[in-house]
């Protein structure tokens, strides 16, 4: 069963091959050719990748892609012994990619119709739409842009499924000489590469950041600041790790001080660099961030949607998310300290859960006492309703847009829930802090983020929003683990973080 973090497009049935070289002898005879696949192949940490290329090439591999800054190359080859062959001086680990494409937390979109924009009955001092976008006024958004409303020096790379260049409320909003499409581990700067396909996920998330003030549909939390689309999502709605470590090193390389991730890394939700399998992608990953990181990025991740204690692994329900369409996995009970949700557990990233309206965590939202950062409005369309579904009042509106059949974008506003949408509210207010307080390294406006947020205490006894929910669960729709959770810890504790992020309060 897969969840909203989980959701797949399309399934890869390739098993993955992850494989930790040390320095061994000669080449194999060649073997037929087999599909043509993309490997991750890792130097040493701090080495140069020169000798791996020369690897790569003798065993019939061609570098697409090569990242020296953290010593990691991407490689197409259709040799099936590719990831045998290279072993070699030189090189640390390798790992097919084939079969790691992991699903973008998708979510579902109830759009806005045209009759109900024309009779949007927003203030007429702020935007059209404004009335229904009730997450603003719980982080005091309209407070803090009376003082700040956000810098054009503030740049917010959106690592995700692209941005629509055309919509009204972001038109004016994005760099597109820092835009980029990622798929494939390769960069494309051209402005049709990096805009949205088949999935309207990535406008959403951007328009929550950065909306325009312009009297048209909704306003962002930072309507001041520009976002880059970073398209890391392909075609078929999946993350592949080589996207994923070439978003963060476009972002650290071209000027972003921000960045926002609503997806994890793996068919696995949960990465476990001591598994052989995983651990090479795992390497890679964590050098793209640390990188990130030293150039001055603050990465801000979604927690998940699977109501998942994060603070407390055992068993993993939903991994690998790869099945074939129908074929649900096996319970995973080998889990340990060394099994990671990344990017959202990588050190340094700013991790974050959802909550509905009401203020308390949403049914779906992961937690864990000392994982979770921050918390921000996701929506919660089930928690005051108990299965009656909702929108307006429940979940988060902002901009969406996507091709249609013919291939034209479509442009429009709609509301979606998850800690995706979580996740970029906080980035939001990040990027106001930033542009109120200029100069702060990722360490210390992290540590702001948080010293302005406002506490948040756990609920009494088991939490359980929705404790009549009917029984099966809708497969495919809703987290399969619905049900009670607990809240651990105190002013700072596992549901909340260090409290609810607030917009005012970084910039006065």
């Amino acid at each position: 069963m897969k969840n909203l973090r989980r959701k797949t497009l399309a399934a890869a049935s390739v098993v993955a091959l992850g494989v930790g070289l040390a320095a061994t002898g000669g080449l194999a005879p060649a073997a037929a050719a087999g599909p043509d696949t993309t490997f991750l192949v890792l130097a040493p940490q701090g080495g140069k990748t020169d000798k791996a290329a020369a690897r790569v090439a003798a065993a019939k591999g061609t570098v697409v892609a090569s990242y020296d800054q953290i010593g990691v190359l991407v490689v197409r080859s259709t040799n099936p012994d590719f990831a045998t062959q290279v072993a070699g001086a030189g090189v640390e680990s390798v790992a097919s990619t084939a079969g790691l494409g992991t699903a973008l937390d998708e979510g579902e979109t109830v759009e806005v119709s045209a009759e109900e924009v024309a009779n949007a009955t927003g203030d007429p001092t702020k935007e059209p739409m404004y009335g229904q976008q009730w997450d603003m006024n719980m982080i005091h958004v309209p407070q803090a842009h009376a003082v700040n409303s956000g810098s054009s020096n503030v740049v917010v790379g959106v690592l995700d499924s692209g941005i629509s260049s055309s919509h009204p409320d972001l038109a004016t909003q994005i760099a597109k000489d820092k835009s980029v499409s990622c798929i494939g581990g390769v960069t494309d700067t051209t402005e049709a590469a990096w805009n949205p396909t088949n999935s309207d996920h990535g406008t959403h998330v951007a328009g929550t950041i950065a909306a325009a003030v312009n009297g048209i549909g909704v306003t962002g939390i930072a309507p001041g600041v520009k976002v880059a689309a970073v398209k890391v999502v392909n075609n078929d709605g999946f993350i592949y790790p080589e996207a994923a470590v070439c978003g963060f090193l476009w972002a650290a390389d071209h000027g972003m001080q921000l960045t926002n991730n609503s997806y994890f890394i793996d068919p696995w939700e949960l990465n476990c660099r001591n598994d052989a399998r995983q651990r090479p992608v795992w390497q890679a990953v964590q050098r793209a961030i640390r990188y990130s990181q030293s150039k001055g990025v603050l990465n801000v991740a979604s927690a998940g949607n699977s109501n998942y204690d994060l603070a407390h692994k055992n068993t993993d329900y939903d991994s690998p998310n790869n099945l074939p369409e129908g074929q649900d996995p096996t319970p995973r009970v080998d889990l340990n300290s060394a099994c990671l949700d990344l990017p959202a557990e990588a050190p340094g990233v700013v991790t974050v859960s959802a909550v509905g309206p009401t203020g308390q965590k949403s049914y779906y939202s992961s937690y864990g006492q000392g994982v979770i950062d921050v918390t921000a409005p996701g929506g919660d369309s089930r928690f005051r309703t108990q299965g009656a579904r909702s929108t307006s009042t429940d979940t988060i509106l902002s901009t969406i847009g996507r091709l249609d059949a013919q291939g034209n974008m479509v442009n429009g506003w709609g509301y979606k829930q998850g800690t995706s949408m979580s996740g970029p509210h906080a980035t939001g207010v990040a990027a106001l802090a930033l542009s109120a307080h200029p100069g702060m390294t990722p360490g210390q406006l992290s540590a702001f983020l948080e010293r302005s947020a406002v506490a948040q205490s756990c609920p009494a006894g088991v939490y359980d929003p929705v404790p009549n929910w009917p029984v099966p669960v809708p497969p495919a729709t809703w987290p399969h683990n619905i049900g009670p959770s607990y809240c651990s810890g105190g002013e700072r504790n596992g549901f909340y973080g260090a409290g609810m992020v607030d917009a005012f309060n970084v910039v006065k």
